[in-house]
């Protein structure tokens, strides 16, 4: 039945394709709607059999279901994506799945911070931190982020494994990839200024980042210290921890890095995810000519 099925779909995304909680968490509720849709619509059962009668206007009798809970184009599109995996879990890799066609999704380029902006925002943050440890701890986070081109998940899942630090720095991405990038001096003073006032002494398989009260730190805290510095400082909206990590990206194409040394320090699976900064990069090129020449 659609239980067990769901069941071992979790364990399939968690154990063998090594995703996030957060992706598994998504892919799953995208398969208990899909079932509890097919069992009302088709009339029966939702199993392996029902899944594969399903036709391409049973799910697009779905997805439209879905819209009219309010999706987006970029939702629908994701839950499309969640639709395929499911299927292909259920049906096996060759089993014939409906094609069905997505809603077009325009392609946002991410927009780089400032080095002048990421070092405000940091020292914002530092400086309206509740104690003089987390502010130091905020600082070598949103360091890491930059100066690294760290995920926010990335290096509040650091431990005390990483220390002594020295010239490089051994990161943990998704689906469980460890990936080596330099660490730069000042992070890497960052990091050690936060472990002498941190209360908690880091310890090998203990998080190297805590909260206040000495547990893991959380990705949302570090969202939260610069959203309020962002807004103290009047940056743009857009300007959160990831975007330190598309301008850690962009700052290095424009200084002459290769997209395949670039990918291996982001950790991306393929190129194509690395490609979108060639077109950043280009996007900044243009801004700068509209800017200065005289006839623009």
């Amino acid at each position: 039945m659609a239980a067990t099925l769901i069941a071992e779909y979790r364990s399939y995304l968690a154990d063998n394709r090594r995703r996030s909680v957060h992706s598994v968490r998504a892919y799953v509720a995208t398969a208990e709607r899909l079932s509890e849709f097919l069992s009302e619509h088709l009339g029966e059962a939702t199993d392996r059999t029902t899944l594969a009668k399903a036709s391409a206007a049973d799910l697009r009798a779905f997805l439209a279901s879905r819209r009219g809970d309010g999706l987006t184009n970029r939702s629908t599109a994701r839950e499309l994506s969640a639709i395929r995996n499911f299927l292909r879990f259920a049906l096996g890799e060759d089993a014939a799945i409906p094609a069905l066609k997505g809603p077009r999704v325009p392609r946002s380029l991410p927009r780089p911070v400032d080095p002048e902006a990421v070092l405000a925002l940091a020292g914002d943050a530092a400086d309206s931190a509740s104690d003089s440890w987390i502010g130091a701890r905020d600082w070598a986070v949103l360091l890491l982020l930059y100066g690294c081109g760290l995920r926010v998940s990335e290096a509040t899942g650091l431990t005390g494994d990483v220390l002594p630090m020295g010239q490089t720095l051994r990161v943990t991405g998704k689906r469980n990839k460890t990936r080596i990038v330099p660490l730069l001096d000042n992070v890497r003073e960052a990091i050690e200024g936060y472990i002498e006032l941190c209360p908690y002494p880091p310890a090998k398989g203990e998080p190297l980042f805590r909260g206040s009260r000495g547990g893991p730190l959380s990705p949302a805290l570090i969202r939260r210290a610069v959203q309020g510095a962002r807004k103290r400082l009047g940056l743009p909206v857009k300007t959160t921890p990831h975007a330190l990590r598309h301008s850690f990206a962009t700052h290095l194409l424009a200084g002459g890095a290769d997209l395949r040394s670039l990918q291996e320090l982001l950790g991306h699976a393929s190129l194509s995810s690395t490609q979108i900064y060639t077109a950043v990069d280009t996007a900044m090129l243009l801004d700068e000519y509209l800017n200065a020449h005289p006839r623009a």
